[in-house]
């Protein structure tokens, strides 16, 4: 049977469903392909999923936050499992544009657990987000601490997911995992990210903005070690056994942090991006920006013990092979 992949076209979501492919299954893809980043490149993704497929990819444009259109799509095809990875993404945007972060992330999320009920899925698997935890001092973050002091509105509306998806789970007894994803890059990654602004603005002899005065950690995690969790989480819906699961919860919910478990800090990561792309960087030193925390730090802790899950791509590797990436990507656009 197939899996339904939201957000297909974005970075996670089109590797995600590549991964899927290539293993023989059949994926249908939604996503607005809307204009918060190019919209070229969600497509360029969707054409490196064509490359692979033989009739076993199927994909709609369509908006996930309008039910009634979701429905209509839907209503021919059978799936048992669904992995929501659309979203309204950025938290300095959600600054600017709060209200896209309500349809989306919100009513968006409520109308995929209502598909999700309806149709009695096996296992639903959605994206949260390192940012719930906000500005903790204590490190590494844990998921059994309750993160409910955001910093951003981003942040509240993924803190509000995973309640959302606590309270399905609870009243439903629905299967549900929830991924605190930390930082995540590589080839095909996202423009708004610090990674590809730095390496833009490196390559074109522009100066590179450094918040809090560059002194930032963040626990950069490369994109293929995402993928492996999320298939393994995947493969491993939670029980409904009455016991308690990653996250805290006893309902058949479990939260899961995915990140390399080790914080770098900004300026080794600008050093690292200077020798991959042969080229200093001039740096801006400005103070914090609001919505944005000091440091981010996954403890691994329960998915390494729940699925093994084992991080295998450090930043001195994945930074050179985004770098490769992006040039080559640029070029031949």
């Amino acid at each position: 049977m197939a899996i339904l992949i939201t957000g297909v076209a974005g970075f996670i979501g089109s590797y995600t469903a590549k991964a899927l492919l290539e293993k023989g299954k059949k994926v249908i893809g939604i996503d607005n392909l809307n204009n918060y980043y190019d919209p070229a490149l969600k497509k360029a993704r969707l054409l490196q999923l064509d490359k692979i497929t033989s009739g076993s990819f199927q994909f709609y444009k369509a908006d996930f936050s309008e039910a009634q259109r979701l429905n209509e799509i839907l209503k021919e095809h059978d799936f048992d499992q669904i992995i929501h990875f659309g979203a309204q993404a950025g938290v300095r945007y959600s600054l600017i544009n709060p209200k896209a972060y309500g349809e989306s992330n919100l009513m968006g999320h409520l109308n995929i657990l209502e598909l999700a009920r309806h149709r009695a899925i096996a296992h639903m698997v959605y994206a949260s987000s390192s940012s719930v935890y906000g500005n903790r001092s204590l490190l590494p973050f844990k998921v059994e601490s309750q993160p409910d002091y955001p910093v951003s509105l981003y942040a509240a509306t993924k803190r509000a997911g995973e309640m959302m998806s606590e309270s399905y789970a609870y009243l439903y007894r629905m299967p549900l995992t929830g991924l605190r994803f930390f930082t995540v890059y590589g080839p095909w990654g996202r423009p708004d990210m610090a990674m590809w602004i730095f390496t833009q603005s490196i390559l074109n002899h522009q100066p590179i903005m450094l918040f809090n005065h560059g002194d930032m950690q963040r626990d950069f995690t490369y994109i293929d070690d995402i993928v492996s969790g999320v298939l393994g989480v995947l493969a491993h819906p939670p029980v409904d056994d009455g016991k308690e699961k990653a996250g805290g919860s006893i309902n058949p919910h479990s939260l899961y942090n995915i990140g390399n478990n080790r914080p770098e800090k900004l300026q080794d990561m600008v050093k690292l991006l200077e020798q991959a792309c042969q080229r200093k960087a001039i740096k801006e030193l400005r103070p914090m920006q609001a919505g944005d925390v000091y440091a981010t730090y996954a403890d691994i802790t329960a998915i390494k013990q729940d699925i093994g899950f084992e991080p295998q791509t450090s930043l001195k590797d994945g930074i050179p092979r985004f770098v490769e990436w992006f040039c080559h990507y640029h070029d031949r656009i």
